[in-house]
Order: structure tokens, then C-alpha cells, then sequence
């Protein structure tokens, strides 16, 4: 029996790596869609646009699924739907804040969503403003670290407008001001350095940490807003030592 239940556990997690793959693709093809919109359907005009095709080439989006988006958003193509983009604020376990991102055709259901989602998950909505003055909009580029000479990475990003360059795990990442992003992720592209995303994130300025059993809990909660098609990023303020993401990792 052990073997058929090892197939059966596999199949399960092949099964909701597929389902997450395919949310994901959704949200990078609905990006494409709302930047060629806003924005106009040339990438090089259009530098978020280009980002967003960079980000989806990088996931493995199907070319088919990049070009049609960008037909929809540009009007080449019908079809495209009325995406709107809604911010909500909200309060995880342990005080934790949120702010929940999502491009939506329907407000109604959209928020209905996060907010069960909260509710089932130890967490609230918050008032607009209440949560949204703890954090600040920040360019976020993220770099693989294979192959790539630190000291050099710091000195390109710092002199093309970058803040910082901070490792974690295998990436780099390199924080600048929003408006300095492109001209950071040019001189990275001049300079032979590949990237795997550069998109405007928000940084929380002041963070809470958690144990593990109060991670657990924040994540499941991320997790379950993660799960709504009309949520695109979500953003927190938790803090999670190093101690305690390995533990997470050990329980998975």
C-alpha cells in the first residue's frame, strides 16, 4: 500500500503545482493585458508593458497566450474584459498588516472573496488608509545569483539609481525608487546581467514577527487570498526569522 499512497500524495501535489501554475499564468496574461491597455501594445514605448512580457517569458507563458493578451489590451483583438484594479487593506493573526492587490471584472465578487478569505483565516478588513501608511511603493528587481559577481551586480545597480542590493537565498534583490527601475534594469541588461522580474512592490516599513505557529497562520491565510482569480499580489508586513522559515519548510 505504501507505494500507491507515495503515487497518490504525488499526484496530489503534481495536481495543485498544475493549479498554481495555471493562476499564475493567468495573472501574468491578465497583466499584459491591463499595461498594453493602459499603456499603449509597443513594449519598447511602454516599459511596464515590457516588463510584464519579460516576467511572463520567464514562467514559461506560452508565446500564444503573450501575444493574444497583448492584442486584447491593445485592441487589435476583441475579447478583452474591463479589468479593474482595487486595493484592500486588511489585519492578518498577530496583527499583521496587509495590503491585497486585485485586477478584477467584477468588484462585487472580488471583494467578497478577500473578505471570506480573511474571515476563515483569523483576519479583517481594515479601513481605507488604516494599514496603506505603512508601506511605500518601492521598484523591486530580482536577480539570480548563479553566475553573477556580487560586487559587480552593487556597483551597476547603485550607479544606475538602485537603493540597495540585498541577497536572499539564490536571488538578489535591488530596491529603488519606482521611477528608477527602468534605467536599473537597463544598465543590468547593458551590462549582460539577467534578471527574473523588475515590477513596483510595496515595502512595509515596519514589520512583525512571528513564531511558528504564527506564521503557519499568516500564510495559511496568505495562501487562502492567493487562491482568489481576482487577487494578484499580496503584500504583508510579517516578519519571519530564519529559524522559523527552515521549521516551515521541515513541516511541508
Amino acid at each position: 500500500m505504501s507505494g500507491h499512497s507515495k503515487w497518490a500524495t504525488t499526484k496530489h501535489k503534481k495536481a495543485a503545482i498544475d493549479a498554481k501554475r495555471g493562476k499564475l499564468f493567468a495573472r501574468l496574461v491578465k497583466n499584459i493585458e491591463v499595461s498594453a491597455r493602459n499603456g499603449g501594445g509597443d513594449p519598447a514605448a511602454n516599459p511596464t508593458l515590457y516588463d510584464a512580457i519579460q516576467k511572463a517569458k520567464k514562467n514559461s507563458v506560452p508565446a500564444d497566450n503573450i501575444d493574444r493578451a497583448l492584442k486584447r489590451g491593445s485592441g487589435a483583438e476583441s475579447g478583452g474584459a474591463d479589468w479593474q484594479s482595487i486595493m484592500y487593506e486588511g489585519y492578518g493573526p498577530g496583527g499583521v498588516a496587509l495590503l491585497i492587490e486585485c485586477l478584477t471584472d467584477n468588484r462585487n465578487r472580488a471583494a467578497s472573496e478577500v473578505r471570506v478569505a480573511l474571515s476563515r483565516n483569523g483576519g479583517s478588513l481594515a479601513e481605507p488608509g488604516s494599514v496603506s501608511y505603512l508601506f511605500s511603493r518601492r521598484g523591486m528587481i530580482e536577480v539570480p545569483t548563479e553566475g553573477v559577481d556580487e560586487d559587480n551586480l552593487f556597483e551597476v545597480a547603485v550607479e544606475s539609481g538602485a537603493d540597495d542590493v540585498v541577497r536572499y537565498g539564490d536571488v538578489f534583490r535591488i530596491t529603488s525608487d519606482p521611477s528608477d527601475m527602468v534605467a536599473v534594469r537597463t544598465a543590468l541588461q547593458s551590462a549582460g546581467i539577467d534578471y527574473n522580474s523588475a515590477e513596483a512592490e510595496f515595502e512595509a516599513s515596519v514589520e512583525v514577527p512571528v513564531d511558528l505557529e504564527g506564521a503557519k497562520k499568516v500564510m495559511r491565510l496568505i495562501d487562502a487570498l492567493d487562491d482568489s482569480d481576482d487577487v494578484q499580489n499580496v503584500f504583508s508586513n510579517v516578519d519571519i526569522s530564519e529559524e522559523v522559515a527552515a521549521a516551515l519548510e521541515e513541516e511541508d
